[in-house]
């Protein structure tokens, strides 16, 4: 033992001299929705990562369920009011298979297909993304055909920019750039990029996002309305809803990307300075946002722009795109959308949501009045749910 002491000592000095000498790399820790550290999420891992069996969902359920009940196909428009409810429920049924969240888009789609449609300006484009989660689900061909007419809308009809923007009112000749076409445009395109391998849709969302950047992110990191408008618009002035519509789908193409081992850094430096400027606009005592999010207290707190930043974010930190601060202000923003579910008569009503609204002056967007249970906000709310549903307490941050 004598004589092996001076040369373990020697050995022990070389390598703590060693100059070369380096740490094994750490690997990157996985995103959260990763459940194995090197292999992006498959629909099991998906669904578990969103505690079917919590308290979320069984209030998305009862939320789906009493609007399902209330509300036939025949009666909701092919539209993005409708839309937007439809992605919701779909989400619903991914996460929890239960296969009537499968037929009522189902049968939705079905109705209109056999009724008559038409895809003419951005906000008739959002039922394509509906079908684009038909097809992948049930490989029906009719939806191809559905998704086939909004692909011909987009790179061929629809009238775009002076910067090659996709005008919001389409075909009509007047090029005007609206905040909420990144959403409408994009469930189509990025829902491709990920269903079907597309990257060529992926291409185009990602330059029309920065096409519509440019036009439309100010300064204060949020995005006005519209660019080019006939009416006139109050400047510095944000519409909650609006940005919420871009940060989720810049949030969910953002996912795409990172499924597909890929980044998109110019996307997500607009979406990071979004989410920096709605974090800092949020209301403290609600956790909701004013439909004018940098005017508080001059309108009213508004629950689809809560759910759709709260999702978006949520989806951002899952990726592993948005750090931990965006834990707290995300359970603030659920608490705040939670208080404005009633239950009326026995079932749960979503309450406090701003209409449709339009381009216009501060004066108008405070006009717009709340409306109850519209298929949008039902679908906003149902979508931020899901998607903070699973998410750790923000005393684990």
């Amino acid at each position: 033992m004598k004589t092996l002491l001076p040369l373990l000592l020697t050995l022990l000095f070389l390598v703590a001299c060693d100059e070369d000498a380096t740490p094994e790399p750490v690997p990157p820790a996985a995103p959260f929705d990763w459940c194995v550290p090197d292999a992006p999420p498959d629909d099991a891992c998906y669904a578990l990562k969103r505690d079917p069996g919590s308290d979320d969902i069984a209030l998305a359920r009862a939320i789906a369920d009493a609007f399902i009940a209330a509300n036939p196909v025949e009666g909701l428009k092919w539209d993005w009011e409708a839309a937007v409810l439809m992605i919701g429920v779909l989400e619903l049924h991914q996460i929890t298979g239960e296969a009537a969240y499968l037929d009522y888009p189902k049968a939705w789609m079905d109705h209109h297909i056999q009724a008559g449609y038409s895809i003419g300006h951005s906000d008739s484009c959002v039922p394509a993304g509906v079908a684009v989660i038909l097809l992948h689900v049930t490989g029906d061909s009719r939806y191809q055909t559905v998704i086939d007419d909004a692909q011909l809308y987009m790179h061929e009809e629809a009238v775009r920019s002076a910067g090659g923007g996709l005008s919001h009112l389409g075909t009509l000749d007047y090029p005007t750039l609206w905040v909420d076409s990144l959403f409408m445009l994009g469930n189509v395109l990025f829902r491709l990029g990920e269903l079907f391998d597309d990257g060529a849709s992926l291409d185009f969302f990602s330059e029309q996002f920065l096409i519509f950047t440019a036009a439309l992110q100010e300064d204060s990191g949020f995005f006005k309305h519209a660019d080019q408008w006939l009416t006139p618009q109050t400047d510095g002035v944000y519409w909650g809803r609006g940005n919420g519509w871009v940060v989720v789908a810049g949030a969910w193409y953002l996912r795409v990307r990172a499924l597909r081992g890929e980044t998109d850094d110019a996307v997500l430096d607009a979406v990071t300075r979004l989410t920096a400027a709605a974090l800092d606009t949020q209301d403290p005592d609600s956790g909701l946002w004013w439909t004018i999010v940098n005017r508080p207290g001059q309108t009213y707190l508004e629950t689809s722009a809560a759910a759709l930043f709260a999702g978006g974010m949520a989806r951002l930190w899952r990726t592993g795109l948005a750090g931990d601060e965006v834990l707290g202000p995300i359970r603030a923003a659920m608490d705040g959308v939670r208080s404005r579910i009633l239950t009326v008569d026995g079932v749960p009503v979503v309450t406090g949501v701003s209409g449709p609204t339009t381009v216009g002056t501060f004066a108008e967007y405070a006009a717009v009045e709340t409306v109850d249970d519209v298929p949008f906000g039902v679908g906003a709310v149902l979508l931020a749910l899901l998607e903070t549903s699973g998410l750790p307490p923000v005393a684990d941050q």
